[in-house]
């Protein structure tokens, strides 16, 4: 099949999909905008309730957009959950195993939040507990198929949430730098509506003051979502803010959900020694995720010692004793077991964060679980006020509020902003990780439409092989016809970077064959994405 014959087809041939209006049940407020900007007045042209990724992204383009801005956080520090005590610290930065093999190897000192005895000085690394409890478990258990002789390796926890708080505090840092180059006032205090145009700021100290806008962009995010009887005291019940600062590694813990969320944090804890034992309502763990590779996701957990129990209903937990008592049942219902655990984490998901808002002030429209309604351009009901990221329908994701951020103060601006919700790529940061973006092979077979797949084992992958850690698989989904790419599903290190080729290629509607045929460095794990195009159209070389 010549390539400009798929380009020709792949036009010809369009695969129909929801808009991302559909994402909005509030597509009806369509009403046009007509504020003019602020000229020289007290009032902003842009005031952002949220100085999250959606808020604080909106807030510096706003600026570059040559608007007068103003973002309120509550926090006192910008970056939001996803900064403060989700994404950043529970992941890793950038630093690589190899560089820690290397250096042992030279007989240098290390220092990753755990230490190697008798290994000399220590020197701190930036990490945060994902990869810093990554390279304690290859420490422990990899480096001596690699000749890497090490005599002990202890956990210093401590030490290691000392170093996940000093990068969380550099970042948020480095978030106020960007306001104050970008000119972005930025007010520290928990906002609320006093109409459509001003905001009462209870600031954190202890005063109060009123800001007022143009445009009013909400970007509050999201919370833990509680459970019925279950109480969070983030000391022996925990949700994911707790677990990233536990005292010490739990012999045992329990994880109430078997989402990103919770399998992230439970890996972090697995790693470092504890018996973790996930319950899940659902009969299947990541209920979004592709169904093979969610199988095979599931079973490379399990064989780092993760337990699971689907299907089963969390009753009531007891805290009097010295632990934590769960009783639990069948989903079905059913005889009733208790399980024991020194820690439990509450990861049942989140809900959209509007408390003390004063959105009924104003008259925003909400639905039934409080995200709040808007329209294709991010407009409520309310003329003048937005709402982005986590408040909005839509998926709860650190980039997704960003993409909604710049969007949204573009069309203020009077520009075209533009999100493609089908095309957000979501990623587990587990070890391996598992990264997708666009459908999974369920959701075709729902449309009714004619697909071919295509898989490539990282096993046959020569840079896998080579570093030992070949676990995992690429799968990517294609209309028969035109071979327009649907969906890529990767697990692998680094899933989450391998993703975005994918990503890019479904933006721009591009055919198995054209990754196919674009030439890969050799050797990659890039390499696995390019053999699954090849079995997609055609047959892939190396298996």
């Amino acid at each position: 099949m010549a390539m400009a014959a798929t380009l020709a087809r792949r036009r010809a041939v369009a695969l129909l999909s929801p808009s991302s209006k559909q994402l909005y049940s509030g597509a009806k407020y369509s009403w046009i905008l007509s504020r003019g900007f602020a000229t020289g007045s007290d009032e902003n042209d842009v005031v952002i309730i949220g100085g999250g990724p959606g808020g604080y992204v909106a807030a510096i383009k706003a600026a570059q957009l040559g608007l007068k801005t103003t973002c309120i956080e509550k926090r006192g520090t910008l970056g939001g959950t996803c900064l403060n005590v989700g994404c950043i610290p529970s992941k890793w930065c950038m630093r690589d195993l190899a560089v820690a093999a290397i250096l042992v190897s030279l007989s240098f000192p290390l220092f990753l939040g755990f230490r190697f005895v008798n290994c000399g000085e220590e020197l701190k690394f930036d990490n945060a507990l994902l990869h810093s409890s990554h390279m304690y478990h290859e420490a422990k258990n990899s480096f001596a198929h690699h000749g890497i002789k090490v005599s002990s390796v202890e956990v210093d926890v401590p030490a290691m949430l000392a170093q996940k708080d000093k990068a969380v505090g550099n970042l948020t840092k480095g978030i106020e730098g960007l306001f104050k180059k970008n000119k972005v006032n930025y007010v520290k205090g928990y906002g609320k509506f006093l109409s459509p145009s001003e905001v009462s700021v209870d600031t954190i100290d202890g005063g109060n003051t009123t800001v007022k806008g143009k445009h009013i962009i909400v970007a509050t995010g999201s919370d833990v979502k509680s459970l019925p009887g279950i109480t969070i005291d983030e000391e022996r019940i925990v949700s994911s803010t707790g677990a990233l600062s536990l005292k010490e590694v739990p012999k045992r813990l329990i994880v109430i959900g078997a989402g990103y969320i919770g399998l992230e944090m439970g890996s972090v804890w697995g790693r470092l020694g504890s018996e973790v034992i996930v319950v899940e309502f659902a009969a299947d763990i990541v209920p979004s995720m592709d169904g093979e590779v969610r199988k095979q996701f599931q079973r490379s957990l399990e064989k780092q010692k993760m337990k699971f129990m689907l299907k089963t209903k969390v009753v009531s937990v007891d805290t009097t004793g010295s632990g934590v008592k769960l009783t639990l049942e069948p989903a079905a219902g059913g005889e009733q077991t208790t399980l024991e655990a020194d820690v439990v984490l509450v990861s049942a998901g989140r809900t959209p964060f509007t408390a003390g808002l004063q959105l009924e002030k104003i008259g925003a429209e909400t639905d039934k679980i409080g995200r709040i309604l808007v329209n294709e351009r991010f407009a409520t009901n309310v003329p003048g006020v937005y709402a982005i990221g986590d408040v909005i329908p839509g998926p709860m994701l650190a980039h997704k509020a960003e993409e909604d951020g710049v969007a949204c103060v573009e069309y203020i601006a009077g520009k075209e902003g533009h999100v493609d919700y089908d095309l957000v790529p979501g990623v587990v940061y587990t070890h391996p990780e598992v990264a997708s973006v666009g459908k999974t092979e369920e959701q075709v077979k729902t449309l009714g439409v004619e697909y071919r797949v295509g898989k490539f084992p990282l096993l046959a992958n020569s840079r896998a092989k080579a570093i030992d850690d070949a676990e995992g698989l690429v799968k990517i989904i294609a209309e028969k016809e035109s071979d327009k790419i649907l969906g890529v599903h990767i697990m692998a290190p680094n899933a989450g970077e391998l993703i975005h080729e994918a990503a890019l290629a479904l933006a721009y509607g591009a055919s198995s064959e054209d990754i196919a045929r674009t030439c890969h460095a050799h050797p990659t794990m890039s390499e696995a994405l390019k053999e699954a195009a090849m079995a997609t159209f055609d047959k892939p070389i190396h298996i």
